[in-house]
This record gives structure tokens, C-alpha cells and sequence, in this order.
């Protein structure tokens, strides 16, 4: 019995000379036909179009990650300071990209629902105002980089002079720190002809309490002493017209106050007094909305970077100190006018000079 099986299998795969009867030759050319075109392929096997694109991608994407992490191995070990400074400058341009995406996000919400820039919260007034710097900071190598081959040298010059030319983004931590410091110096620098100013208008003022709370104060900033709230809230009534309000203050006095700004004082007094009502229009409107935000909700690099905005060096102040700061500097922007804008450009400098921790 089992023999006939056998030979009856062997005859349907390989065929026989015997004749058979009608029904088993039937069912031999059923199965020589199954066998011919195949029985019915299983669906795990066969992948349409699509799926074979998202495989194919997939690979490569995978194959890609593999080599990258081989090569950054390779330049850790071989040239690790260049290996630095190409880790700092792949992470800037995706920190700038993801700024860039993030701005247009905000400005189409904007334009969608015709919110004005003061309408915005604290956080996307901030993003707007420095994404705005950075840009327009960046725009200098964007222009000479046109002229063909001169990408070559933009690069050299990049790495000369990263201060100059590259935004935060692009600076490594140590970087952050010395050029924060720098550029701190060269801000404070104006501080005394601020302060010589004040004290050489006091004369004109026609108030006669003005005049004295405008000599404590000055005699308060030499001495060392940092100021208190009242101190500065006092004198509202001397920046709001003659002499120190904003369309009465001279060209070298704006001049020494763009330097404090960090702006350039490179500019006809016209466009310069109109840059500093600008700015400083922005941040009062910025502290409305911290106001709004509490200074509770900020994070430790929020806080300091309000406080560098605003003349503190706080690269080097404990965090606890630079949030007490910025909740004085909030109780005098936000208890001041329009017109007393002027009296916030100087507390840059009245708030800031004698602060603890700050004088290096």
C-alpha cells in the first residue's frame, strides 16, 4: 500500500511511460499545472510600491546614521578642536532652523488673527525681538558670501572673528561666557559719561525737589551704593520733558546710551534717537508681559538672559539675585508711562552699575 503511494507521487512529478486511465491522467495534468505556474504566493512576500519606497528609505536612512556616528568617532579622536567646533556649528544651524520655523509659526498666527506684537505673550515677543538680531546680524555674511569662491572666505572669517560675525548659536560654551563678558565691558565703558551727564544737568533742572533727589541719587551710584526703587521712581518727572526726556537728550548722550544698549552709535542723531525709542518701546512692552507671566514661570537661562537684555551682567550672579533684580526692574518699567520711556533707557545704567556681584 504504502509502496503505491510512492510510485504513484513519483509518477505525477516526473511523469511515466504507462498508460494510465482517464480519471488519474486528469488528475495529472492538474497537478503538473499547479506545479508549472505555482501555487498561491503568501501576501508577507509580495510588498506594494509604497511599502518598498518606506523600506528603501528607511535603509538608507539607517546605513546613514551608522556611517555619521563612524565619522564623528573618527574626528573626536584624530582632531577633537576641530571635532568641537563642527559639533557647535551642525547644533547652531539646527537651533537656528528651528528658530526660523518657529518665528514663522508666530508671525502666520499673527497675520491669521491680526494679533499685534504687544498682544503676545512674553515668550513669543522674546523669540520675535531676537531671532530679528540674529538675523539681521547673519545678513552681513549673506551678503559677502555672494561673489563666487567667496564662501571660502567667509568661512576663515567665521572662524577668526566668531564674535563679530556668528550669533550665539554658533559659540561654544566657553565662547558664550568670555564674549558675554566682552561685550559687558564694552557696554559699561559708557557708564560713567552717562552718570557725568546726569550729574552736569542737574542745575537745569527747575524743581527743586528733582534737583536734590537727582544729586542723592548721583552722590548714591559714586559712592557705590545701589540704588533703591523710590530712589529712581522719584525722578520720573525729570525724563518725561526738559532735559532729559527722550526728544531733549543730545547726541553724545544718545550716543553713550546706544553703547550701553549694545547698539550701534554709528548713526545720524535722527535715526539714533529713533532706534532708542524702539528698543526701549520693546522692552517695556516685553516687561507688560513678563509682568503678566510672573517672573516665577521664567527658567534660570530666561532670567539671565532678561537681565543681560537689560544691563545686568548676570553671566556671573547667582540665579535667586538675578530674579530679585528683574523684579525691581519691573516695578519701575512697569509703573512708567509712554512719555517716561527716557527714565527706563537710563536705568539700564542707574539699576545696574553698583548691583551685587556685578563689579568685576
Amino acid at each position: 500500500m504504502a509502496l503505491s503511494r510512492v510510485c504513484w507521487v513519483r509518477t505525477a512529478l516526473w511523469g511515466s511511460a504507462v498508460t494510465h486511465g482517464p480519471y488519474v491522467t486528469r488528475r495529472l495534468q492538474l497537478i503538473r499545472f499547479g506545479l508549472a505556474w505555482g501555487g498561491p504566493r503568501s501576501s508577507k512576500l509580495h510588498l506594494s510600491p509604497r511599502a518598498d519606497v518606506k523600506s528603501l528609505i528607511s535603509y538608507v536612512a539607517t546605513k546613514t546614521k551608522v556611517i555619521n556616528g563612524k565619522y564623528h568617532r573618527f574626528l573626536g579622536r584624530h582632531f577633537p578642536r576641530f571635532y568641537i567646533l563642527y559639533t557647535t556649528f551642525m547644533k547652531g544651524l539646527q537651533m537656528l532652523w528651528a528658530d526660523a520655523k518657529k518665528a514663522r509659526r508666530i508671525k502666520t498666527n499673527m497675520w491669521k488673527h491680526n494679533i499685534k506684537f504687544h498682544q503676545l505673550s512674553y515668550r513669543e515677543m522674546e523669540h520675535l525681538r531676537q531671532f530679528r538680531r540674529d538675523v539681521s546680524k547673519c545678513l552681513f555674511l549673506g551678503i559677502i558670501s555672494i561673489p563666487p569662491f567667496a564662501n571660502y572666505l567667509v568661512f576663515l572669517l567665521m572662524y577668526l572673528f566668531p564674535r563679530q560675525l556668528l550669533i550665539k548659536h554658533f559659540w561654544t560654551p566657553k565662547q558664550q561666557i568670555d564674549f558675554l563678558d566682552i561685550y559687558h565691558a564694552l557696554r559699561k565703558q559708557s557708564h560713567p559719561e552717562i552718570l557725568c551727564y546726569l550729574e552736569k544737568i542737574i542745575p537745569l533742572i527747575s524743581d527743586a525737589g528733582l534737583r536734590w533727589h537727582m544729586t542723592e541719587l548721583c552722590t548714591k551710584i559714586q559712592r557705590g551704593t545701589h540704588p533703591a526703587v523710590p530712589d529712581i521712581l522719584a525722578l520720573r518727572g525729570c525724563f518725561s520733558n526738559h532735559p532729559l526726556g527722550m526728544k531733549q537728550l543730545p547726541a553724545f548722550q544718545m550716543k553713550a546710551l546706544s553703547r550701553a544698549m549694545l547698539l550701534t552709535p554709528y548713526l545720524p542723531s535722527l535715526l539714533l534717537r529713533h532706534r532708542l525709542k524702539t528698543h526701549t518701546t520693546v522692552i517695556h512692552q516685553l516687561d507688560k508681559a513678563l509682568a503678566k507671566l510672573g517672573i516665577a514661570q521664567l527658567t534660570a537661562q530666561e532670567v539671565k538672559s532678561a537681565c543681560y537684555l537689560r544691563g545686568l551682567n548676570s553671566t556671573h550672579v547667582a540665579e535667586e539675585r538675578c530674579r530679585t533684580w528683574l523684579g525691581e526692574w519691573l516695578q519701575i518699567s512697569c509703573s512708567l508711562k509712554e512719555t517716561e520711556l527716557s527714565l527706563l533707557l537710563h536705568n539700564v545704567v542707574l539699576l545696574s552699575t553698583n548691583y551685587i556681584g556685578t563689579r568685576r
